[in-house]
């Protein structure tokens, strides 16, 4: 299972979470996020791949985010095209799309991006744009059929342990954590993290 944890900005911190053994860092470049990257931090990942978050960005702003930052993912949280995920998928990215599931209608244009993206995220719906704190009803995935792997995201913290053990789907690809392991926004609680992980995995 992937672990990525997202809305990171400070390279001290970006190090240490790093050093726990996760796959994924993300960076959000939204403008209105409170997690938003503002500045090339002091240190990038060098082990995990370095994912960047945008919402309906333009393309020049992406591919200039994905040199300055050595990106090796983009993670597409607006209503980005299908035609647009395969143009960065082309580049020779990993390219993950994010889906807010508020209810069973929230699935309902998955279908139009297979084969477009290396992964899907399915998050809590939220006028933020993610990072809500909240977890969507996961009984919805029930209903999700297709071939791409999806990592599950929305309000994701120690007390989803019992829950997280308990769900189970044949495309769940890994966990994307965020606000609920924050000391604030941008910067990580990396024992709470790892404590989290430990208690994750050991069940696996």
């Amino acid at each position: 299972m992937l672990t990525k944890v997202c809305g990171m900005t400070d390279g001290d911190n970006i190090r240490e979470v790093e050093a726990l053994g996760v796959d994924l860092v993300g960076f959000i470049f939204y403008p209105k996020s409170p997690r938003r990257c503002k500045a090339l931090p002091s240190y990038l990942p060098m082990r995990a791949g370095r994912t960047g978050v945008f919402v309906d960005a333009d393309e020049d702003e992406i591919e200039m985010k994905v040199h300055e930052y050595g990106l090796s993912h983009v993670q597409f949280h607006g209503n980005e095209s299908p035609d647009k995920c395969l143009k960065f998928k082309a580049m020779g990215l990993k390219v993950i799309k994010a889906f807010q599931l508020a209810s069973l209608s929230g699935l309902s244009s998955v279908g139009e991006y297979a084969g477009t993206c290396d992964y899907f995220l399915f998050d809590t719906a939220s006028p933020s744009m993610g990072g809500s704190g909240k977890c969507f009803d996961w009984k919805i995935l029930e209903n999700y059929r297709g071939s791409t792997p999806f990592l599950l995201s929305g309000g994701l913290g120690p007390e989803s342990l019992s829950a997280l053990r308990n769900f189970s789907h044949p495309a769940l690809a890994g966990y994307d954590l965020n606000s609920r392991f924050e000391l604030r926004p941008g910067l990580k609680d990396a024992m709470k993290i790892k404590n989290f992980l430990k208690e994750l995995f050991q069940y696996e």
